[in-house]
C-alpha cells in the first residue's frame, strides 16, 4: 500500500489496529499456554475477606469476598473452634472478586468475642473475629432519626459553633488574622494526615485485590488535581467566599468519612464511650468552623452564607453516620477518605498561598506564625485523643 493510500485511511484505525493485536495476543497466550514446556505450575492463591457482619436471632451473617487467582470454594465453617453447619448465597465456587453471604445458625452471646474460621476445599483457613457481639439494629424511623441527629451533633453543631467566633476573630487586626490563618494551616495539615491514615486503615480491611493502599494514593492525587483545576479555572487562586467554600467542602468530605466510622462503630457496639464520644467530637470539630471563618475575616459575609458553609461542612457527617450504620464496604470507605484527603490538600495549598500573600515574606515564617501552626496541629491531636472509636 502506497503512502498516499495510507493517508486516506481513517485516523481511528491507527488506534484500533494495535488494540486488536493486543487483545489477540492475550487470547493467544491464554489459550496456548506457552509456559507449559517450562514446567511452571504456580499453585492457586486463595484469599477471603469479610466485608460485613450482621447478627440476629437466626445467627451470624457474614458477607465475604473472594480474592483468589482461581475460583475458591468454602468447604467448612468453624465458630469458636467448633464446626457448624452453614448456608451460602449464592452457592457454589466463588470466582475472583465475587461476594456471597454466609449464614451460620450459631447461638452467639451478646457482648462476647466470637471467632469464625472458614476452611476452603484446599484446606486453607481464614479467621474473622467479632470483637463485641451486638445484634444488628432493626431499622425504623426513630432509629434513622437518631443516627441523623448523632451526625448533626458531631458535624453541623460544632462547625456552626466554630463559625460563631467570626465576630471576635474580626477584631484581632492584621496580625491576628495572620495568626488565625497559620492556625488554620496547622488544622488542615493534621486533617490531611489523619484522613489519609483513616483511608489506609480501611484499605487494609478491604480485599487485597483492590490494592487499597495504591487506590488511596491514586484517588487522593486525582481528587486534588481535579478540585485544584476547578478552583483555578477562573485564572486565579480562589479567595474570600470561594476559598471558604472549598475549605468547607474539603472538611465536609472528611466529616463524611468520619461519620461512616462512627456509624459503623455505633451499630456494631464497638463505640462504647457513648455520650463522651459525642462531646469529644464536638470539641474536635469546633476548630474546623474557626478554620472556615479564616478566609472571610477581611470582608462582610451574610448570615445565609454562614448557614450554607455550616451545612456543607457539617451535614455530610450525618449522611456518613447513617450510611456507616446501615452498610458500607471497606474499599468504598477508603475511597471516600481518599477523596476527602485530596480535597483537604487542595485547600491546604490554597490557604497556604493566601497566607503567603497576606503576610510579608519576612513574617511568613515568624515565631508567632510557627507557634500558631503548631498550636493548630496540637489542638487537633489533643481533641482527637478523646474521639477514637
Amino acid at each position: 500500500m502506497t503512502g498516499e493510500r495510507l493517508d486516506k485511511l481513517p485516523r481511528w484505525i491507527w488506534a484500533a489496529v494495535p488494540l486488536a493485536l493486543l487483545v489477540g495476543s492475550v487470547i493467544l497466550f491464554l489459550s496456548t499456554d506457552p509456559l507449559k514446556p517450562l514446567g511452571v505450575t504456580a499453585p492457586p492463591v486463595e484469599q477471603l475477606t469479610v466485608e460485613q457482619t450482621n447478627l440476629d436471632d437466626n445467627g451470624i451473617h457474614l458477607k465475604v469476598r473472594a480474592n483468589g487467582s482461581q475460583p475458591m470454594r468454602i468447604a467448612q465453617v468453624m465458630v469458636d473452634e467448633a464446626y457448624w453447619r452453614y448456608s451460602q448465597e449464592p452457592s457454589g465456587p466463588l470466582p475472583r472478586l465475587s461476594s456471597a453471604w454466609i449464614t451460620i445458625p450459631y447461638p452467639w452471646v451478646k457482648h462476647e468475642l466470637h471467632e469464625v474460621t472458614f476452611i476452603t476445599h484446599t484446606g486453607i483457613t481464614f479467621t474473622h473475629t467479632i470483637e463485641v457481639a451486638q445484634p444488628t439494629p432493626e431499622w425504623n424511623l426513630q432509629r434513622v432519626l437518631a443516627y441523623i441527629l448523632l451526625g448533626i451533633y458531631i458535624g453541623v453543631i460544632p462547625v456552626g459553633l466554630g463559625l460563631l467566633f467570626y465576630p471576635w476573630l474580626k477584631t484581632l487586626g492584621a496580625r491576628g488574622i495572620q495568626f488565625i490563618l497559620a492556625l488554620t494551616l496547622g488544622l488542615l495539615a493534621y486533617l490531611f494526615i489523619d484522613t489519609l491514615l483513616e483511608g489506609f486503615e480501611l484499605a487494609g480491611q478491604a480485599s487485597e485485590a483492590f490494592e487499597g493502599g495504591l487506590l488511596v494514593w491514586l484517588v487522593t492525587g486525582l481528587s486534588f488535581l481535579g478540585i485544584f483545576a476547578v478552583g483555578r479555572s477562573g485564572g486565579k487562586a480562589p479567595s474570600g467566599i470561594s476559598l471558604a467554600t472549598y475549605l468547607a467542602l474539603g472538611i465536609g468530605l472528611h466529616n463524611l468519612g468520619e461519620g461512616l466510622a462512627v456509624g459503623a462503630a455505633m451499630a456494631s457496639g464497638e463505640a462504647a464511650l457513648g455520650s463522651f464520644l459525642v462531646v469529644g467530637f464536638v470539641l474536635h470539630n469546633v476548630t474546623e468552623g474557626i478554620g472556615i471563618a479564616a478566609p472571610l475575616l477581611d470582608r462582610k459575609t451574610s448570615l445565609l452564607t454562614f448557614v450554607g458553609l455550616t451545612l456543607l461542612a457539617g451535614l455530610p457527617a450525618a449522611v456518613g453516620t447513617l450510611l456507616g450504620a446501615v452498610s458500607y464496604a471497606p474499599h468504598w470507605g477508603a475511597v471516600l477518605f481518599a477523596v476527602g484527603a485530596g480535597a483537604i490538600l487542595q485547600v491546604l495549598v490554597e490557604i497556604g498561598a493566601y497566607f503567603y500573600l497576606q503576610a510579608r515574606k519576612e513574617e511568613a515564617l515568624s515565631a508567632a506564625n510557627l507557634a500558631a501552626f503548631l498550636l493548630g496541629v496540637g489542638i487537633m491531636y489533643a481533641t482527637a485523643l478523646i474521639v477514637t472509636v
